[in-house]
């Protein structure tokens, strides 16, 4: 959601964000259906009005002059159920654009169509060069027998695998590296639910719109000779979704800001619209885990982008700790969804793609969730204020594996286990 008060003011700088953004919406058409929607609305208050004033009459009034107010009264009942009803059509349509106006990016993201458009900003660590010919991590993974496509392929379908011995605990020891690191740093860890209803979907921002073909459904109870009807759940495909929702409705104080949680979850995501697109190895499967940062902050831009700059280091900590080299990019108007103002990944460094891949992104939304999740706190000065919201991939494995495998192969087929990670898995210092 976004402020409809700042729309009406601005609504030329609304539609140039939403040609930006890639949205097909006329603001224009929007602000005429508000206005028709507010002069209905007044119209029925008025009505409303009136036969209340009527009904306290009512009592006191006798022969004649009772039975035109009974008449009078029935008729105006009449208009005002068919007022309501048109309302009530008007409201429906109303809400249903709110939900794809776009929140206004800042000035210095770039402007593109696609995620061709990014524009690299930082570049760390140098590419590994080798003096044998490398392999990529699934044939290392196989090899190691570390990593099972095929029979995790035969149980759950395309882009499933299993993680075993070696290959499942250095996943752990990645995870849980990451989750101590931002402990120790004053982060609230938490291990949240795996389900999530509608309104957690539509208050982050992932329902209604494209992202929503990426949600599993969760079904029903099942029952003899019936269908199963969903229950209304769906998987979440990334903690922010749940642990943005834990104060909505609340409202908090300026001195419980900023909040910073670590959402430890696994994650589901159909991946709809990637037919034949990452579909070898790990990049881009059905199920994997995550460590998420979410922030909670005061309404104020220099604040939010200050938490901005700690959650993208905290993630590039976990990065250098690991000494994979990576790059940052600025994610382009096009490539960063309605609900974002300022959007960058970090692409790290994969020598099976010669290139750099998508590991992390790290998002603000401005006030964008919080309007829709009702989620507000009270100045010192005493006013209530939309809190902003922040998010960032601070690690997700198994993708994060690729690079790992791959960088710290060596010419004999074993993988060197990362430093950091060693004390996660008993000391082990080689998989071979």
């Amino acid at each position: 959601m976004i402020d409809l008060d700042d729309l009406r003011a601005r609504p030329d700088v609304y539609q140039d964000a939403a040609k930006k953004k890639n949205i097909a919406i006329s603001i224009a058409d929007f602000l005429k259906l508000d206005q028709k929607r507010r002069e209905l609305q007044k119209e029925v208050d008025g009505m409303r009005s009136t036969q209340n004033i009527a009904s306290k009459k009512m009592p006191s009034l006798k022969g004649d002059e009772k039975t035109a107010s009974l008449t009078e009264m029935k008729a105006l009942s009449a208009k005002v159920k068919e007022g309501e009803e048109q309302l009530k059509t008007l409201e429906t349509e109303w809400r249903a654009m709110q939900y794809i106006l776009p929140a206004i990016p800042l000035d210095t993201v770039p402007v593109g169509k696609s995620d061709k458009d990014n524009v690299e900003s930082k570049r760390v660590g140098k590419e590994k060069k080798f003096s044998f010919t490398p392999k990529d991590h699934v044939t290392l993974g196989e090899a190691l027998d570390i990593i099972d496509i095929p029979r995790g392929a035969k149980v759950s379908g395309a882009r499933s695998y299993f993680l075993k011995g070696d290959g499942a605990r250095l996943h752990q020891a990645v995870l849980r590296y990451t989750m101590d690191s931002l402990v120790k740093k004053g982060w609230t860890l938490f291990a949240p639910p795996l389900m999530a209803n509608e309104e957690c979907f539509i208050g982050t921002g992932f329902f209604p719109g494209a992202d929503q073909a990426n949600i599993y459904a969760v079904g029903g109870q099942e029952k003899p000779g019936a269908a199963i009807e969903p229950d209304g759940l769906h998987l979440i495909g990334t903690s922010e979704v749940t642990v943005c929702s834990y104060h909505s409705r609340e409202t908090l104080t300026a001195e419980d800001l900023p909040k910073r949680y670590a959402g430890y979850s696994a994650c589901f995501r159909r991946e709809a619209g990637t037919y034949g697109k990452d579909t070898k190895g790990l990049y881009r499967v059905h199920q994997f885990e995550k460590v998420e940062q979410v922030v909670l902050c005061e309404a104020n831009t220099k604040t939010a982008l200050a938490m901005f700059e700690e959650i993208r280091n905290n993630a590039e900590n976990i990065l250098q700790a690991l000494e994979l080299p990576y790059r940052i990019v600025d994610v382009c108007t096009g490539d960063m969804g309605k609900g974002k103002v300022f959007m960058q990944d970090i692409e790290t460094w994969m020598p099976s793609r010669n290139g750099y891949g998508e590991t992390h992104s790290c998002s603000y939304l401005g006030d964008f969730q919080a309007r829709r999740l009702n989620i507000k706190y009270t100045t010192q000065e005493g006013e209530k204020k939309f809190v902003h919201t922040l998010n960032n991939t601070c690690i997700a494995s198994p993708r994060i594996l690729i690079p790992i495998l791959e960088i710290y192969q060596n010419g004999d087929g074993s993988v060197t286990v990362p430093e950091v990670l060693r004390g996660y898995m008993g000391g082990q210092a080689t998989i071979s």
